[in-house]
């Protein structure tokens, strides 16, 4: 299978970095791209430097606890230009339609686009429509592809992250991932997993005040926690330590997990915040961000360590194990 495309590919594990690295980094690496950035800051001749991202959604179902792909759309790119330090102000909207595809499906998923657009305060300025045969697609992809402005006093970069510095999270850890699984498997549960799918906007926005005390930012989708922090850590001369008892998850999400015997830390989120800042403002930002319903859960879960590029968690028990990225798909389609 070395010569094909797998599902492995696009689920940010292992094999998606090398595909990105072989086959998309060799050819476009330089610039802004180098990084990976969710978003890109760019600067343009004299005038004020945009935050730009775009985004692909496929997720299956289309419907699912907690939204649909209409919410997630906007709400998946607006989340790429806000950890990326900007305010969003514009998107994109493509959609393409599979033959058969049922109008009053396509009206909700149209007005749930409206009504999460409106509550981000964006507008959406431009866009496309295509149909293909029946069985060329599963009933509706959509790309979206968002501008926003940078804040000033943010300077984010794993260049500035030192040892001591502290893993912040806005929230439970894993949720969507588990409401899709959830969905798709037919696995009923009372009070079950319902999707964090949410805008992070209002919870960088509150925190912007801390300036260069916020180093790095990211919403932890495809790979989870698991994905993100091993970005970070990956060729670092520090790593990180989590600490297992201090990260939340909810009780839905761990009941299925323990079930099945899967890792949280690997399940995508879809609503979270995942923050690298200094040691003297963490409980800061923790305080600031629970006054929010959106940051209820919110903890300091973790530190900066000299281990280079390892992640470790710290576990109930008193033992550790590294966390390190799955090399296939867990959970494929999940945005």
């Amino acid at each position: 299978m070395d010569d094909r495309i797998q599902i492995a590919h696009g689920g940010g594990g292992r094999l998606s970095g090398e595909l990105i690295k072989k086959e998309i980094l060799s050819r476009f690496g330089k610039g802004a791209l180098s990084e990976l950035p969710d978003a890109a800051t760019l600067e343009y001749g004299n005038a004020d430097s945009l935050v730009y991202s775009t985004d692909s959604f496929v997720i299956q179902p289309v419907e699912f606890p907690g939204g649909n792909i209409g919410n997630l759309c906007v709400y998946g790119t607006v989340n790429d230009v806000s950890v990326a330090g900007g305010k969003p102000l514009f998107l994109s909207l493509a959609l393409i339609l599979e033959e058969g595809l049922e109008i009053s499906l396509l009206r909700r998923i149209l007005d749930s686009l409206k009504e999460s657009a409106e509550e981000c305060g964006v507008q959406i300025v431009t866009g496309d429509t295509k149909v293909v045969p029946k069985g060329l697609c599963d009933r509706i992809y959509i790309n979206t592809s968002g501008i926003g402005r940078p804040f000033k006093d943010f300077r984010l970069g794993r260049k500035g992250i030192v040892k001591g510095d502290k893993v912040v999270v806005s929230g439970n850890i894993g949720d969507h991932g588990i409401a899709i699984l959830c969905v798709r498997e037919a696995i009923k549960i009372e009070n079950g997993p319902i999707s964090d799918l949410a805008s992070v906007q209002p919870l960088v926005e509150s925190v912007h005040q801390f300036g260069a005390a916020v180093k790095f930012m990211r919403d932890p989708t495809r790979g989870g926690m698991a994905a993100v922090l091993n970005e970070i850590a990956s060729g670092s001369d520090f790593g990180i330590e989590l600490e297992e008892k201090k990260i939340p998850f909810s009780t839905g999400s761990k009941a299925v997990s323990e079930m099945l015997g899967l890792d949280l830390l690997h399940s995508p989120c879809e609503g979270r915040v995942v923050m690298i800042c200094s040691e003297s403002e963490a409980d800061n930002i923790v305080s600031k961000w629970r006054e929010m319903p959106a940051g209820r859960n919110a903890c300091v879960i973790g530190t900066v360590t000299a281990n280079s590029g390892k992640v470790v968690l710290k576990t109930g028990s008193g033992g550790s194990r590294i966390i390190d990225l799955p090399r296939g798909e867990l959970l494929p389609r999940i945005c």
